[in-house]
């Protein structure tokens, strides 16, 4: 059983107002607390392409590397691509990719902590839509076909809910 089974759903949603209009959460009064979650997604592509990221031989050079950059940057502009998240201080993001080459997939999963007032599931989830992004691009010349799929928060830890953990 997982803490999101114990906890009881959400009244009501927090980014709007009592007149329904959107807002930014006020956070304000909110502790810091050590804050952490973990994503996770997958691009599955032709063998072909695969085989290219791999190598190392694609055109555009070295494609995880450039990805893992990438997604780092990712997790730290979330405040400016995502409306009404709150720009947060991160201090620490770390990528990491896994080659399935029975399933012709690239696995990315990342991890972002920070200490403040507001948790980092969605820093976590640009990071890894970044990572996969970045592969298509740098693979889209070969491959238009690829799949990005399976993005999601896997856990997260800290603040006022506490510990969550999907179910996998």
């Amino acid at each position: 059983m997982t803490t999101a089974d114990k906890q009881a759903p959400a009244e009501e949603l927090t980014h709007f107002d009592a007149t329904g209009q959107a807002h930014m959460v006020d956070v304000g009064s909110k502790e810091d607390t050590r804050r952490s979650a973990v994503a996770a997604g997958s691009i599955r592509m032709q063998p072909a392409t695969l085989a290219l990221i791999i190598s190392g031989n694609a055109k555009k050079g070295d494609v995880l590397g450039i990805a893992r950059i990438a997604a780092i940057m990712g997790a730290k502009r979330t405040s400016d691509l995502i409306p009404l998240c709150h720009p947060l201080a991160l201090t620490r993001v770390t990528v990491d990719f896994e080659v399935e080459v029975a399933a012709n997939s690239v696995h990315c999963r990342a991890q972002v902590d920070t200490t403040g007032k507001t948790g980092v599931e969605m820093e976590a989830l640009t990071s890894v839509q970044i990572g996969l992004l970045t592969i298509y691009d740098m693979c889209k010349a070969v491959d238009r076909g690829m799949v990005m799929t399976n993005v999601r928060v896997l856990e997260k830890h800290g603040g006022k809910s506490g510990d969550w953990h999907a179910e996998v």
